[in-house]
């Protein structure tokens, strides 16, 4: 993967293999909007992924799954108004996600599939803390 971007704003290019993409601030902000922000590419990671691995699950189960919609915010929230975060000063991301399960699935087989959920591959990595190396090239 491979981002570009120039001193003019705030405007990035972003090559993922044979992909381009285009990420950049809100206009309010001081960008141009031509693109999502990076935080949006975030959500939209934890999304995809969240939808791959409850659809995966639900068809190995052959549960009558249609189809999901994972919706996501992003906001900071002051950690003492946060009563199941760790930490207790300060400002923390809260991510909030909802999933509306399509088809006629169970209470049992939907609280099943909110527990997968959990274990997505993207939300493991934003919960476990990352490890971010840095260099100059």
């Amino acid at each position: 993967m491979l981002v570009r971007g120039t001193a003019k704003g705030y405007a990035q290019e972003i090559v993922i293999g044979p992909y381009l993409l285009h990420a950049d601030e809100p206009v309010a902000s001081g960008g141009t909007a031509i693109g999502p922000s990076p935080y949006d590419f975030v959500l939209a990671a934890l999304g995809a992924c969240t939808s791959v691995t409850v659809g995966m699950y639900a068809r190995r189960k052959n549960w009558p799954f249609e189809g999901i919609v994972v919706r996501l915010r992003h906001s900071k929230v002051y950690a003492d108004d946060c009563s199941s975060c760790d930490t207790k000063e300060g400002i923390l991301d809260q991510i909030d996600r909802e999933l509306e399960l399509v088809g006629p699935l169970s209470d049992e087989q939907r609280t099943k599939l909110l527990e997968i959920a959990e274990k997505c591959p993207v939300h493991r990595t934003l919960k476990s803390g990352i490890n971010i190396r840095s260099q100059l090239a």
